[in-house]
């Protein structure tokens, strides 16, 4: 889909997870990364698998350093500016992450920020590690940190306010070069920032040339939610079943006469490999019945539009699913006329 760079995992995690790093390695044309803490076994791990960016990554927060990394600030620095250094001397491109960047007070992480820049990073990641930041907090810190270092900035953002995709588009806003996002969001907790929802933001909001692919991401989205088991929301953005259909009387009439009156114009069904569709329930206007019954090879007259329209709108008041079987069958008990009433109706 000509996505930038692919995280493929953690190489000193497992055996079994080097060897998948390096087979993806082998297996992409895109850049693939491996995360690393920042101890030499894991570094050694990421430079051996192959991989063509090694992220290195230590606690920057006082929470974080004292109950879980049990550090002092001295020592995480240090341990930073010595993993870059290995990753730099051995020729392959380095990204360095302060984790809770958003929760680390803000001197120490310009101090961290200064000493990852003088060892050569190539890129800084600025991760809300626990998806604490709003959208203008975290422009003004990207902003902070484009405008104290050369090394090209990175952000990774979660969603446990609901704001991974917001806050990642401020970081672009702000100067970031680049956003870390997961397909359908998936992640620790509430998860991160989504794939299709950044990209088509970019693309469509902000008319970027992401150079992805997008009329594949309904495709890859349905793939990630197979292998995860992680089913997506009917109400997801983008990709979700509900993304592209409509039931509101007033919305489908005038979806039917242009799109573009209830659906966002810049981003269509076609731009991400999904269709449109007027769902039939308690909300739906004659319409949509209408042009459901035409579809179905159905003559209506508006007498009996109305009156299909009446049964749909009490079936589906009863939570009732109406499908087209269930329409064909309202339109042949009003006596809705078939255009070829000898065809054979075959449905695939």
């Amino acid at each position: 889909m000509g996505t930038h760079v692919i995280e493929a995992g953690f190489p000193v995690n497992s055996e079994a997870e080097f060897e998948a790093v390096r087979d993806i390695v082998d297996a992409s044309s895109s850049t693939i990364c491996g995360l690393a803490r920042v101890v030499e076994k894991d570094v050694e791990a990421a430079l051996d698998s192959g991989v063509g960016l090694v992220h290195v990554f230590v606690s920057t927060s006082d929470v974080q350093l004292q109950d879980s990394m049990h550090a002092t600030r001295g020592e995480a620095k240090a341990a930073a500016v010595e993993s870059v250094e290995r990753v730099r001397e051995a020729g392959v491109e380095c990204m360095f992450s302060p984790m809770d960047a958003t929760r680390t007070d803000e001197s120490f992480l310009a101090e961290v920020i200064d000493a990852v820049t003088e060892a050569g990073v190539d890129w800084i990641n600025i991760p809300d590690t626990c998806g604490v930041a709003t959208p203008r907090r975290f422009y003004d810190l990207i902003e902070k940190v484009v405008g104290r270092t050369d090394a090209r900035i990175d952000v990774h953002t979660h969603d446990d306010f609901g704001l991974a995709t917001a806050n990642a588009i401020s970081g672009y806003e702000a100067g970031a070069a680049q956003a870390q996002v997961s397909v359908n969001g998936i992640g620790e907790r509430a998860g991160n920032a989504a794939y299709e929802e950044v990209v088509m933001a970019a693309e469509s909001l902000y008319d970027v040339d992401t150079g992805i692919d997008t009329t594949r991401i309904t495709e890859l989205s349905r793939v990630v939610e197979e292998k995860s088991t992680i089913p997506v929301p009917a109400n997801k953005p983008v990709v979700g079943d509900n993304a592209f259909s409509h039931e509101s009387g007033i919305h489908a009439a005038g979806v039917i006469e242009n799109a573009d009156t209830f659906e966002p114009g810049v981003m269509t069904p076609e731009m991400v490999g999904a269709q449109r569709e007027l769902v039939l329930g308690k909300h739906t206007g004659t319409h949509s019945v209408r042009k459901r019954l035409v579809e179905a090879g159905f003559d209506p007259t508006d007498d009996q539009v109305h009156e299909v329209t009446r049964r749909v709108k009490e079936y589906g008041a009863q939570k009732e699913r109406v499908t087209m079987d269930v329409l064909r069958e309202f339109a042949r008990e009003v006596g809705v006329e078939h255009e070829d009433p000898d065809e054979e109706e075959v449905r695939v």
